[in-house]
């Protein structure tokens, strides 16, 4: 049987870390920023770690 592909979806927003954990960007940081706070958009410009 074939390879599985990857989820195109996936590639693009998740990546692997050296130690093995997943890093994901946060949403929300697009548009519509002027009501959001400094302290809010600088915390959504820092990458997460998905949870398990």
């Amino acid at each position: 049987m074939p390879k599985m592909k990857t989820k195109s979806g996936a590639k693009k927003r998740f990546r692997v870390t050296g130690t093995g954990k997943i890093k994901r960007k946060h949403a929300y940081k697009s548009h519509i920023l002027t009501k959001k706070s400094k302290k809010r958009k600088r915390n959504l410009g820092y990458d997460a770690i998905v949870e398990k």
